[in-house]
């Protein structure tokens, strides 16, 4: 867990955690900012019967919080992943508001693509790759198991990678994978936005910022999903590319 190390060893502005919510597909932590992961109720050892799980403040900071993502636990892992994404300062000066799909339809137009995670774009993402390989735990049609990235990321141009592999810590057996001079991009609301990422060979980081905690987690405890959470206001889509302005 190399990568979750180093991204906890970049922490230097620690807070008091605030709040505390996990919802049926988002887990948030309020500290400097409000920081999300996604829950993986599918994945997660504990009971969810009622959908949402309220999880009260202990009076610690995100910094303790934060040491959670390196638990076997994905529930734990999601919550400290939160607490990570809480604290890390996002530079807006060297973002682009821009949607990751989009970026992946241009990059994508007539190459290899590999997909690990089923995002809703891959419909659209199909129609114009040469081979489109979709690589989820739990599949769809016309998807992949996990166990397949062997033998397809070696062969594609193009890569996106869900950042719930930094909840269930399989980031790290997939970058070896990746081709040589593929682009590779690490995208979802859960993505750290730090640069401690484009040392490990990824070229592009596409993840979210919250600009209404108060209304992002009425959603979250509604059981909303992304795209209800979009639709709300309370977050921007942001992207961040290696050595842009770094």
């Amino acid at each position: 867990m190399k990568i979750l190390n180093d991204v906890l060893s970049t922490l230097d502005n620690d807070a008091p955690v605030d709040d505390i919510v996990r919802g049926l597909y988002w887990t948030a932590v309020v500290s400097r900012s409000c920081g999300l992961s996604s829950t993986l109720f599918r994945d997660c050892s504990h009971d969810h019967a009622e959908g949402v799980e309220s999880v009260p403040t202990t009076g610690g900071t995100a910094a303790e919080l934060a040491h959670r993502a390196l638990s076997s636990d994905i529930g734990s892992s999601s919550l400290g992943l939160a607490a990570i994404n809480s604290l890390i300062p996002v530079d807006l000066s060297r973002c682009t508001e821009i949607n990751a799909a989009d970026i992946l339809m241009e990059k994508g137009k007539g190459r290899n693509v590999s997909v690990i995670g089923h995002f809703p774009f891959v419909d659209g993402l199909r129609e114009v790759a040469e081979n489109l390989w979709v690589m989820e735990k739990w599949q769809k049609p016309g998807d992949y198991p996990e166990q397949d990235a062997s033998r397809y990321l070696p062969q594609s141009d193009v890569i996106a990678i869900s950042s719930t592999t930094l909840i269930n810590h399989t980031l790290e057996g997939l970058l070896p994978l990746c081709a040589k001079g593929s682009f590779t991009m690490l995208l979802g609301p859960s993505t750290p936005m730090t640069d401690i990422l484009f040392d490990y060979g990824i070229g592009m980081i596409s993840g979210s910022l919250v600009t209404d905690a108060p209304l992002a987690l009425t959603y979250i405890k509604r059981g909303a999903n992304f795209r209800q959470l979009k639709r709300s206001g309370a977050i921007r889509l942001l992207t961040l590319e290696k050595n842009r302005h770094r």
